[in-house]
């Protein structure tokens, strides 16, 4: 591919990444269906159409440009999902970003990486704990992933900073959130990686701090919940985690410490107790042996695109409603194949009617 198409490749991909109603769900279908984002993006408004509503409103390409040109002045770089260097173990979960902005040392995508959360109003003896941990983990050979936050994030940072760490921060590579931890995050993104999901200049809003769980929990083998109060942003990295097949692992705490109640809970419900990094090492080096298709292989073989009639159309929004429901029941109660349904969902989705939920459920969305 020639210098000048990569750059237009990389604006179409922007594009499609950066347009309303297209999430990483959307993205990764257009791709697999069109071949390349440009296709994907000549054949959206005619989707549109056919489910039932106006065609998203495009980024516009001098916008992009406008990107481009300012994370090459910040000196970051795009990684862009079914090329390399994106990591293969976050490129498997359904939702991976389909472009991330990254600064530092890319060799540290090839070390087994396992992520560590927790309290950002943590203990003293926690941060210890956790910095200790990421420390004797970095001399095992694993990378540190976490999210740049207060507590414990920063001690595992800074336990790991020697030996390979990772931030995945919820804003612009540019915006230092917390501004106490400007000077880790600048060093991070010299001899570590730090990774955002969102143009340069976007402050760090509340919905972001979810979908950087998510890149935190898809990067790693496991994710470490060291101290977490009920409720708290640790336990969603844990439980997405989970959902992506992840070894989830915690360490106790007092029972009388609000703050370890989480990770506790976490425990009873069948999460790793963690006391040493040799619990860690056991957790997941049965995962090593897990199969992960490679970078250019994660949008799967390019499908036949169905001819959907009209009722089949007027089925599926019957049967969808304001309560999320899974693909896997509407096809099941719509009785028809899942390609035809997943065609279907595409088309109303670029259409804005409707909306995706976490574990792939969808809902309707009302009219305004």
């Amino acid at each position: 591919m020639s210098e000048a198409a990569g750059a237009d490749d990389a604006i179409a991909r922007l594009r499609l990444t950066r347009s309303r109603n297209i999430g990483p769900v959307t993205y990764r279908q257009l791709i697999a269906r069109f071949g390349d984002a440009s296709q994907a993006l000549a054949a959206i408004p005619d989707l549109a159409r056919r489910g039932g509503g106006r065609p998203p409103e495009l980024a516009r390409r001098e916008a992009i440009e406008a990107e481009i040109g300012a994370v090459e002045r910040l000196g970051a770089r795009y990684i862009f999902l079914g090329t390399p260097p994106y990591p293969a173990a976050l490129a498997e979960i359904a939702t991976a970003p389909p472009a991330l902005i990254v600064s530092g040392d890319m060799s540290l995508f090839a070390k087994p990486l396992i992520a560590m959360v927790g309290a950002r109003n943590a203990s003293a003896a926690a941060r210890r704990f956790a910095r200790e941990l990421a420390h004797r983990l970095g001399g095992e050979g694993y990378g540190i992933v976490s999210g740049l936050a207060r507590g414990i994030d920063t001690a595992a940072h800074t336990g790991s900073f020697e030996t390979g760490t990772i931030a995945v921060v919820a804003g612009g590579i540019d915006i230092f959130y917390p501004p106490e931890n400007e000077q880790l995050q600048r060093e991070i993104g010299e001899s570590g990686i730090v990774i955002s999901e969102q143009p340069p200049g976007s402050e760090p809003k509340a919905r972001h701090f979810p979908y950087r769980n998510r890149i935190i929990a898809g990067l790693g083998l496991g994710a470490i919940v060291v101290e977490a109060a009920p409720k708290s942003g640790s336990l969603i990295t844990a439980r997405q985690a989970n959902e992506f097949g992840r070894e989830v692992m915690a360490v106790p705490g007092s029972p009388l410490d609000p703050r370890a109640q989480g990770c506790n809970q976490l425990i009873r419900d069948g999460a790793t107790l963690v006391q040493t990094a040799q619990d860690v090492i056991a957790s997941v080096e049965p995962l090593f042996g897990s199969t992960v298709r490679e970078p250019e292989d994660v949008f799967g073989s390019r499908p036949v695109s169905p001819d959907v009639e009209q009722g089949e159309r007027e089925t599926v929004v019957e049967l969808l409603g304001p309560v999320p429901v899974s693909v896997d029941e509407l096809v099941r109660e719509a009785a028809l194949t899942p390609t035809t349904v997943q065609t279907i969902l595409l088309e109303l989705e670029l259409a804005g009617r409707i909306e995706r939920h976490a574990g792939g459920r969808i809902s309707l969305v009302e009219a305004a």
